[in-house]
């Protein structure tokens, strides 16, 4: 139901931008996320937003280069990545949580997309 595209290979420095669109159903009345994870290591929290867009939260390593969105009108959340560093390198995946806080813990949120593979080389 939450379908993630966008990923590919960037230099560092570079950008991308990551689109989850929703399809079966609708999220626009719940908040929305992206988490990521690099191999051999544990899910974690990357970004999210209200469902109204009046709110969002960053983990701090990503704070002033990415960017997440919404347009509920395309049932669609964004994840704009700018300077974009090896560190970045991972699966990034887009979540959306059946409540109303934003969350940072990936256990909170009840649907999930796909994942797609960000790769940032140096």
């Amino acid at each position: 139901q939450l379908q993630a595209s966008g990923g590919g290979l960037v230099q560092a420095g570079g950008s991308l931008r990551l689109s989850c669109v929703a399809s079966g159903r609708t999220f626009t009345s719940y908040p929305m996320a992206w988490f990521r994870q690099a191999p051999g290591e544990e899910r974690t929290f990357v970004a999210a937003i209200s469902f109204n867009d009046d709110s969002t939260d960053y983990t701090d390593s990503v704070k002033g280069r990415f960017a997440i969105s919404r347009d509920n009108a395309k049932n669609t959340v964004y994840l704009q990545m700018n300077s974009l560093k090896p560190q970045d390198t991972a699966v990034y995946y887009c979540a959306a949580r059946l409540g109303t806080d934003l969350e940072v813990l990936s256990y909170m949120y009840d649907y999930w997309g796909q994942g797609t593979q960000v790769t940032v080389s140096s």
